[in-house]
């Protein structure tokens, strides 16, 4: 039997991982404008390239005609388009970027060509979404909040951090407005507000602060009363970033000039900022979260906390946030190209945790690849 054929429309640091994990069992095209990317997976791995601008719809459809299944892990800004572009051709995907607009306004189209598009599909959000759709099947969640950090091992001044994935993505979580639930109402905070020191076994204490990150829950468990999502850095880190973000640095509606060119101060930064937390080859870096849930579970007051640490794999020479991104998005692509989930739409990842043997699928999958979760629940009076 002919193995199916899946296309990964990016080669970065984890759009590899994503087609290096998939080709071990499938035929695997690896898609980006990056030559020198698709040379490294073709000239190492069973992995065809194809050099193709992205950000040209018609090359896209075109691209994913021929193709069982399409995951898409090109930056945010490209997100929405690309994900609306292979929907229309009816072609199922799976979707990692982190894009600012509401992919469920896609479920319609979705539905109308009987595409499953599971998105948000990476490490966070998408893993502590599939935790909030199991959980609420199990419990009556009062309280749900989730913290995430990818970080280097080596903290180097100023900015303490190296970015996993790609800087412009990290920049938007520094000026999205935060949304969250408290008391049963949306609420909104400016991204990087009310600062707190959580202590981490095997990292010390980081700096949590508020990011948009519940996304889609907002709307899909918005039964919940009290919802929040956090980002973890090393502290020091958040300071530094407050000030260019009060200086302007991050201004995306004006313009400055400079030697009669007129440029976005946003785009300048994010130039610096890709040199400067740019991520050397092979250098150690991990992955840490916690996914907190309290409720009543058979009438009994119970906290739930799920606690994940991962670190960049020496052997494979993978990083850590590719790896809990990556292999959470080739585990959902598991679901659709085996037909353990057939649902038709747009479906984050609360909605796939619902589904008992979609979460054991998944779960079982990144445990196989050595990324698990430690368990504690505790009787509250």
């Amino acid at each position: 039997m002919a193995k199916k054929k899946i296309v990964v429309l990016g080669a970065g640091m984890i759009g590899k991982a994503i087609a290096i994990d998939l080709s071990e069992n499938y035929a695997v095209t690896s898609a980006d404008i990056d030559k020198e990317s698709l040379e490294f997976l073709s000239k190492n791995y069973p992995i065809e390239g194809v050099a193709v601008n992205l950000m040209e719809e018609d090359a896209v459809a075109a691209l994913v005609k021929d193709f069982d299944l399409v995951v898409s892990a090109v930056p945010g800004f490209m997100g929405f388009d690309t994900l609306k572009t292979v929907i229309e051709a009816g072609k199922n995907i799976v979707d990692i970027s982190f894009m600012a607009e509401d992919f469920m306004e896609l479920n319609a189209l979705a539905a109308e060509k009987g595409v499953t598009a599971i998105t948000d599909a990476g490490v966070a959000p998408g893993l502590p979404n599939l935790f909030a759709g199991r959980l609420n099947e199990t419990m009556e969640i009062s309280d749900f909040e989730y913290m995430v950090g990818g970080l280097p091992r080596v903290k180097v001044y100023p900015f303490y951090y190296k970015a996993p994935f790609s800087p412009i993505d990290v920049v938007e979580e520094y000026t999205r407005p935060a949304r969250y639930i408290e008391k049963g109402k949306w609420m909104t905070k400016p991204a990087m507000s009310e600062p707190e020191l959580v202590f981490f076994d095997k990292v010390g204490t980081l700096e949590a602060f508020y990011t948009d990150g519940l996304r889609s829950l907002l709307r899909n468990m918005d039964h919940i009363p009290n919802m929040k999502e956090k980002t973890l850095r090393y502290p020091g880190h958040i300071q530094l970033i407050q000030a260019l973000k009060t200086a302007g640095f991050f201004d995306t509606e004006a313009s400055v000039t400079v030697n009669n060119t007129a440029i976005r101060p946003i785009d300048f930064t994010s130039k610096v900022l890709i040199r400067d937390w740019q991520l050397d080859p092979n250098e150690p870096e991990f992955t840490v979260m916690r996914i907190e849930a309290r409720g009543k579970e058979g009438g009994t007051k119970v906290k739930v906390v799920y606690d994940l640490y991962d670190e960049y794999d020496q052997e494979n020479k993978i990083s850590s946030m590719a790896r809990t991104t990556g292999y959470t998005a080739t585990a959902n692509a598991g679901l659709i190209l085996t037909g353990t989930f057939t649902g038709k739409g747009v479906y984050p990842l609360e909605l796939i945790g619902m589904d008992q043997e979609c979460f054991d699928f998944v779960m079982d999958y990144l445990e196989f690849r050595n990324v698990t979760f430690e368990r504690k629940a505790v009787i509250e009076s």
